[in-house]
């Protein structure tokens, strides 16, 4: 796969983690605020996110450690998908099940940013 492609894939997983991360907090704001939250914040939506940053964490990262051979991105990704795994077993609004999330996709958009910039040298 070209860098071209690969950054693509690095930029489009960035920006779903960055959409998790906003769901996280707006959850949480809105479950301060409203005592019923709707769809938007229904724990399947963690199960949904999860299905579609595996696959493309693992292609983008697999295909930036091809080519930079640095393992330890790969290894910040594999924790933030770990994380993000794990909150799925936790309570839906539990303070550990936000924490895991929050950092979870954090962890994976950073290892995504190197995993684009290491990929680009």
């Amino acid at each position: 796969m070209p860098k071209v492609a690969s950054s693509l894939l690095d930029r489009f997983a960035i920006g779903l983690s960055g959409l998790c991360l906003v769901h996280c907090l707006a959850g949480v704001a809105a479950l301060g605020l409203f005592a019923v939250s709707g769809q938007l914040l229904d724990h399947q939506v963690h199960v949904i996110g999860l299905v579609l940053a595996l696959p493309l964490a693992v292609v983008a990262l697999w295909r930036g450690q091809l080519l930079h051979r640095r393992r330890i991105i790969a290894a910040l990704g594999a924790a933030g998908i770990g994380l993000m795994a794990a909150s799925i077993f936790v309570g839906h609004g539990a303070l550990l099940e936000i924490a895991a999330s929050v950092l979870g996709v954090s962890l994976l958009a950073v290892a995504h940013i190197w995993n684009m910039r290491a990929s680009a040298a």
